[in-house]
């Protein structure tokens, strides 16, 4: 309670000073842009170009708020034109006139192109990425290749982004990313959130923002930043709706469709999202592991070639309303549900080389697998505006999640056939989640605003492993591996943060607040003893920014912030998930938080040239260890290693070197050092490039056209394993047809079947190479149909109704 007390009274005092701070301030407003459209509705997400001269040269950009607003903080003079593009409407370029300049405001009304929203001519397309303060926007529908992908799939050729082969995301080149949809943390990790990712529908998602530097509003959670995946919502008035359906050939089929349905009239906006999508592929791993006696002698190989065959079915529902209850409040109810089902079946051979290179022996295992994976979740959502200038909102949500594995291996000798063991397994898991939050934001002036906030979250997990073997005649319960696993978290977390913009400055600075409580309970039986373990631990996450506009093509930003991850709690588990006869993983309760420092400083140059510096620290380092368990067989499990410095660079580039073509590029360099101690102390380093570049050309007034790829060099993210190259190249076009209600898009991912994972694993007195291929080189059809028709609205004060009723929440 004292520490409570105290966390309070340091954030008050810390609101405090920056309210007077930001009062004590004047100067000159910037320029601002409003765009409207003839019903005098705020039209959110215009794209406004500031351009400069006969050539047209892009001085600055933006996209437009919730109130159709967008500000710049630019001188704007004589010669200067405006801009203006929003999908449905007619795009606007104009001069900015001398009382324009004078007023520092700019109205904008567009025209839509058609009455009827079922022939409306897009003339203006989202550019593939857009910058803003602190994250890389990344609009999924400008990329044809991602037509008839998974989300996961997307990921996999995000920026920055590198996805590992146990379903890890890193982040500019570091580990621990926190992953939200919707602004809402998905409290999973590992093949679970790869399960999540890989059952939802890229068609499903309007942006995915990378976060690097998040703000004190966001959790303190994910040292690499946030991945904000946000699906789409349309806020047109009347009913409309998208419908899409992909199919997609590599060795076997997949089929990926999604329906997402609005009706907007009065006081009520409804929504319905459907995804439903199969996908049968394959995962084909070459595992070679060498075994040596302590003085580093070869005693044993083991050669181990492995086939995966799996069939994939998932659907994705979101439905919900917003009810406009007043021309100050907004309520909103959601509901979400995710279903999953995965079949697996695998064919493995173990063979045994003595040191001559002669075959001892093999065994011959085949697997098979069902996992369920269902999620239920409920959100309810308020706003409510206090005058003009405050606003309080909240978020309830309870989720649900229901995970089931049941998995079954039997092995054999080859010579005689005779069968060598079996082994089954059933697990479930359920996990209950229970989050509030709570937030407050007051524009304290033109230029600055405080927001504040609360939140607490409870978890609760149900963890089951009951195994059996077969001894030859009979199959009998394996009380040494199962396992019955209690878990119960408690976060509380409480934030401030004052931002300031104004002429050529902004800074935003914040502070965090979180207390973490976690109680562990494993389940006895006749053959383990009954255990227990609890942790308590709390911590300060400051997190700010500062940047100044040196001129209208240069700006410089620093920030800095302090973040924690802590470790999935189905990692805390001690039980054990069989992967093959001679591995497996084992979850590890002494697993401890990592607390990590981050510090850019970025120069952007224009619309065209971004470049970053950053310094980060790790303490505690998350890693993944491998143990030796007997002669034979080797753990892979997780834990805290000790420290990680990485210093990194990435160069971001976007330009148009033809009015046909648009490139967007990008390339990060991060050196790594590791220091710890796994069984020995320890010390290592490694250098690594990862690359991106999506090339958008517009061939004529139908057809566009893309070329994609991403290459990842050497890398390491773990202490004892190091990675090799990978990457992929991809291509695409797309046309709009029947008569421009529909959009047909023809790509083909991953040419060259390059997307391999490879690298070199260290054991205990052993190492391994792997190589691991799936179904990545596919061809994919796809087609999206825009359906309904907009209600003609008569024009009202947009007051601050308007500005309610622009929201969307949707959950």
């Amino acid at each position: 309670m004292r520490i409570r007390i105290q966390v309070w009274g340091m954030l008050l005092c810390l609101l405090t000073v920056m309210q007077n701070h930001a009062q004590s301030k004047t100067d000159t407003a910037g320029f601002s842009v409003s765009v409207f459209n003839e019903q005098g509705e705020a039209l959110a997400g215009a794209i406004v170009e500031i351009q400069q001269g006969a050539d047209n040269t892009l001085v600055k950009s933006a996209v437009t708020n919730k109130n159709g607003l967008s500000v710049f903080y630019i001188p704007v003079t004589a010669g200067f034109l405006a801009n203006i593009s929003f999908i449905g409407y007619q795009p606007v370029k104009v001069p900015i006139l001398p009382k324009n300049i004078s007023d520092k405001f700019l109205r904008i009304v567009l025209t839509q192109t058609a009455k009827d929203l079922a022939n409306v001519t897009v003339n203006s397309r989202k550019p593939f990425l857009q910058q803003a303060q602190g994250k890389i926007i990344v609009n999924v529908e400008a990329s044809v290749t991602n037509a008839g992908t998974t989300i996961l799939e997307v990921m996999e050729k995000l920026p920055g982004v590198v996805v590992d082969k146990n379903g890890g995301i890193s982040l500019q080149g570091k580990t621990g990313v926190l992953v939200l949809i919707d602004d809402k943390p998905t409290y999973v990790s590992g093949s679970d959130l790869n399960n999540l990712l890989s059952g939802m529908s890229s068609a499903q998602v309007d942006q995915i923002e990378l976060i690097t530097s998040p703000s004190a509003k966001y959790d303190a959670s994910g040292n690499a930043g946030i991945i904000n995946i946000k699906t789409k919502k349309n806020k047109q008035v009347g009913f409309n709706g998208i419908l899409s359906t992909a199919f997609t050939q590599g060795r076997y089929p997949k089929s990926n469709n999604s329906l997402v349905l609005n009706y907007r009239n009065g006081r009520f906006n409804a929504f319905l999202t459907y995804s439903g999508n199969y996908n049968k592929g394959f995962t084909d791993i070459y595992a070679l592991r060498k075994y040596y006696n302590p003085s580093r002698a070869l005693v044993a190989t083991l050669d181990q070639p492995t086939i995966f065959i799996s069939r994939n079915l998932g659907h994705t529902l979101k439905t919900g309303f917003d009810f406009y209850a007043g021309p100050k409040t907004t309520l909103g109810l959601a509901f979400t549900g995710i279903w999953v089902n995965r079949e697996t079946s695998g064919d493995a051979a173990a063979h045994w080389i003595n040191t001559s290179g002669g075959i001892d022996s093999t065994i011959q295992t085949n697997s098979n697998s069902t996992n369920h994976f269902n999620n239920v979740g409920v959100n309810v959502n308020g706003r409510h505006s206090i005058g003009k200038q405050q606003e309080i909102s909240f978020d309830v949500d309870l989720l649900k999640y229901s995970i089931s594995n049941r998995q079954n291996f039997n092995s054999f000798f080859v010579s005689g056939g005779q069968q060598a063991e079996g082994s089954r397994g059933d697990l479930p898991s359920g996990i209950d989640i229970f989050s509030v939050k709570a937030d407050h934001r007051i524009q304290i002036s033109n230029y600055s605003k405080l927001e504040s906030g609360y939140k607490i979250s409870s978890i609760r997990t149900d963890n089951v492993a009951a195994y059996d073997y077969f001894d030859g005649t009979q199959w009998k319960e394996d009380l040494g591996k199962s396992n019955h696993f209690l878990y119960k978290e408690a976060i509380q977390a409480i934030y401030s943060s004052m931002e300031y913009k104004k002429a050529k400055l902004s800074y935003q600075l914040g502070l965090r607040f979180e207390n973490t409580n976690y109680d562990a309970h494993q389940l006895g039986n006749s053959a383990r003893n009954d255990s227990a373990f609890s942790n308590h631990y709390s911590g300060f996450f400051p997190s700010g920014y500062l940047s100044y506009e040196a001129d209208s093509s240069n700006i410089f930003t620093v920030t800095a912030g302090r973040r924690i991850d802590r470790p999935p709690f189905q990692r805390l588990n001690p039980f054990v998930l069989i992967i093959n006869k001679y591995t497996y993983e084992r979850g590890n309760p002494f697993f401890k938080p990592q607390y990590s420092w981050n510090l850019e400083l970025s120069h952007q140059f224009k619309q065209f040239l971004t470049t970053t510096l950053s310094y980060s620290i790790i303490k505690d380092y998350f890693s993944q260890l491998f143990l030796a368990e007997g002669t034979d067989i080797l753990v892979y499990t997780n834990g805290n290693v000790g420290k990680m410095v990485n210093l990194g660079l990435s160069v971001a580039v976007q330009l148009s070197p033809a009015k046909w073509w648009s490139l967007n590029s990008q390339a990060v360099f991060n050196y790594k050092k590791f220091s710890g101690y796994q069984n020995v102390n320890y010390q290592s380093n490694i250098s690594q490039l990862t690359t991106s570049i999506n090339n958008q050309f517009r061939l004529d007034k139908n057809y566009t056209a893309e070329i994609s790829g991403f290459y990842t060099g050497k890398a390491r993210n773990d202490i004892q394993e190091r990675l090799l190259p990978t990457g992929q190249l991809s291509i695409g076009i797309a046309r709009p047809v029947l008569q421009k209600k529909g959009t047909l898009k023809l790509s083909m991912r991953d040419i060259f079947f390059t997307q391999v994972m490879e690298g070199n694993t260290d054991f205990p007195n052993a190492d391994e190479y792997f190589i691991l291929r799936r179904d990545t080189r596919v061809i994919n059809i796809a087609f999206t149909w825009r359906l309904g028709k907009p209600l003609k609205t008569q024009h009202r004060s947009t007051g601050g109704a308007k500005d309610e009723i622009d929201r969307v929440n949707g959950g």
